[in-house]
This record gives C-alpha cells, sequence and structure tokens, in this order.
C-alpha cells in the first residue's frame, strides 16, 4: 500500500453534544439536509412584510383621528364619519373607479390571453417567437417606459380615445395581458395534448375537442388568471395616473398617494384595508379553486371525457 493509499484525510473537528452550536455546525456542513432554521426566516420575512401592513388595518378602526396614538374601536372611518370611504365622495368615486377599471381589464385580458397562449402553444416556426417575444417585452418592460409610452400613443396618434377610463382600461390590459399568457401556457405544458387528440380520436372535432376538453382543464389556470390581473390592477399606480385626466379617473392608489403628502386621515388606512381584504379573496378563492380543479391532475385520475365528445 502506497503511501498516498494509506492517507487518511482528516474531517474537520465539530463540537460535541447536541447544543445548538453542534446543531448550527451540522447544518453548516449540510444546510439541505433539514430546513431547521428555514423557518426563522420565514417568520422574519412575514413579520418584516406584514407588520406595515397589519398597523393600517388596526389603525383604520381607531376611534381618533391619530394615526399613531390607539384610542379606541370604532368604524367610523368605514362608514360612520363624514371623511369615511362610504360617505366621503372621492373616497366612493376612487373605490367604484377601481373595481371599474379591475372588472374591464380582467373582461379583456384574461380571454384575449387565454385565445393567445392556446394559439402560441400550436404555432411553430420563427412567428410564433416573435410572437411570444412582443407579448413578454410588455411585462418586462419598466412601468414607467409604458405608461409614458401610452400617454404619448393616446395623446398624439390614438387620441380618438383620448385619455380617462377608456386609455386606462386599454393601456392596463397591454401590461395585463402577459400574465394569462404566461399562466395559461404554464397549464398547457403541463398537461399536454394527449386528452385533446383522445378527444378527437373518438370523433370530436377539433373545435369541439377544445371547448369540452381542453378548456375545463385549463380552467384553474384561467382563473388564477382573473385573480392576478384583478390584484395587479387594483395596485397599478403609475399606468393609471400617467393616463387619467380628471379626479373622476382617479384609482385607490393615486387617491391614497395624493392624500397621504397632504392631509392623511384613518379613512385612507380603510381605504388601502378594503383594497387588501378584496385582493386577499380573489387571491384565496383562486387558490382554492385552483386545487380543487387541478386535484384529479395532481393525483393522476384518468380524465373522463363529457358526454358527447
Amino acid at each position: 500500500m502506497s503511501a498516498v493509499e494509506g492517507t487518511v484525510i482528516p474531517r474537520p473537528n465539530r463540537p460535541a453534544g447536541r447544543g445548538p452550536i453542534a446543531r448550527l455546525w451540522g447544518w453548516a456542513k449540510n444546510p439541505w439536509a433539514r430546513a431547521r432554521f428555514l423557518w426563522v426566516v420565514a417568520l422574519g420575512y412575514v413579520a418584516w412584510t406584514l407588520l406595515p401592513v397589519a398597523i393600517a388595518v388596526i389603525f383604520s378602526f381607531n376611534d381618533g383621528r391619530s394615526l399613531s396614538a390607539w384610542q379606541g374601536f370604532s368604524t367610523r372611518w368605514y362608514v360612520g364619519d363624514v371623511n369615511s370611504v362610504w360617505q366621503n365622495t372621492e373616497l366612493r368615486s376612487a373605490l367604484a373607479h377601481t373595481f371599474l377599471l379591475s372588472g374591464l381589464v380582467m373582461a379583456i385580458s384574461v380571454p384575449i390571453g387565454t385565445a393567445f397562449a392556446i394559439a402560441l402553444s400550436r404555432w411553430r416556426g420563427r412567428p410564433a417567437k416573435a410572437a411570444n417575444f412582443f407579448v413578454l417585452f410588455a411585462f418586462v418592460t419598466p412601468e414607467l417606459a409604458l405608461a409614458i409610452a401610452l400617454f404619448l400613443f393616446f395623446t398624439n396618434l390614438f387620441d380618438a380615445v383620448g385619455l380617462g377610463t377608456g386609455a386606462q382600461v386599454l393601456g392596463l390590459s397591454v401590461f395585463e395581458l402577459a400574465y394569462p399568457v404566461i399562466i395559461v401556457r404554464a397549464r398547457l405544458l403541463s398537461l399536454g395534448r394527449q386528452y385533446e387528440e383522445a378527444a378527437m380520436d373518438l370523433g370530436a372535432s377539433a373545435v369541439r375537442a377544445l371547448v369540452r376538453v381542453t378548456l375545463p382543464l385549463l380552467a384553474p389556470a384561467i382563473l388564477a388568471s382573473f385573480a392576478i390581473v384583478f390584484a395587479s390592477t387594483v395596485d397599478n399606480f403609475i399606468i393609471t395616473r400617467q393616463l387619467s385626466i380628471d379626479a373622476s379617473t382617479q384609482t385607490i392608489a393615486i387617491k391614497i398617494y395624493s392624500s397621504a403628502r397632504t392631509g392623511p386621515l384613518p379613512s385612507l388606512n380603510a381605504l388601502a384595508s378594503i383594497t387588501l381584504v378584496s385582493s386577499t379573496i380573489a387571491i384565496a378563492l383562486a387558490a382554492g379553486f385552483y386545487r380543487r380543479l387541478s386535484r384529479g391532475s395532481r393525483d393522476s385520475r384518468p380524465v373522463v371525457l363529457p358526454p358527447g365528445v
């Protein structure tokens, strides 16, 4: 036996015992073995991100006007006070305009994005790659640059629409279109074409197989697209601000931004809380439906084709 073969590579000394230092040393040697400390990082991240939001929600129920001292529980900033969300005309208009924009943008961007995703999954060649690039180009472009481009477009080249609600809907639809394209395409890639081809082998036409087989299988991704587009539109500030024309076209984000610098009231916290709750409900419903509708594909159970296919 040579000297090289008989050489024993010394292992690094490790602290003896089962104390915290020994466990930390063992994790440092193999951090992928078990996530012993990642829960601390996760809790710290959640606390860091949710603490300001929780403070805003709590002080939306403050009985006084203070934004830093608790003066008792009250819902006056939601419905009771003259400056509450319900009674203040400007706040109520911003809330209604936000939900109007969200509904119109969802109605435009999600069906078009779904159809575009299906087309891209079956379109081959360079034109398909170019089309995919242009869809994602609006998504990766800095939002400020896109907002300025849309502003110049609607004021110089397409002034038949003009600034206001119409321009906001069209501009946001262009920006949000990438969400359903990405989500639905990912679902299509995971499903493959075997279900649709099986339906056509059983005698269904291409259109009937698409409507009766493919679209139901895509329902979880479509619902997720609706929720994400809704939440993203509610939170959007740059494009809606750039394309707004007066107070009637201001959304919640614009109203909070402009009012917070002049004279913030707890009603702004109430307005932000309503936005938070509505977005959370939308995401939770979409997640619930997604889990329920995609349970069959996760369990790898056979898909039962509907009658008549």
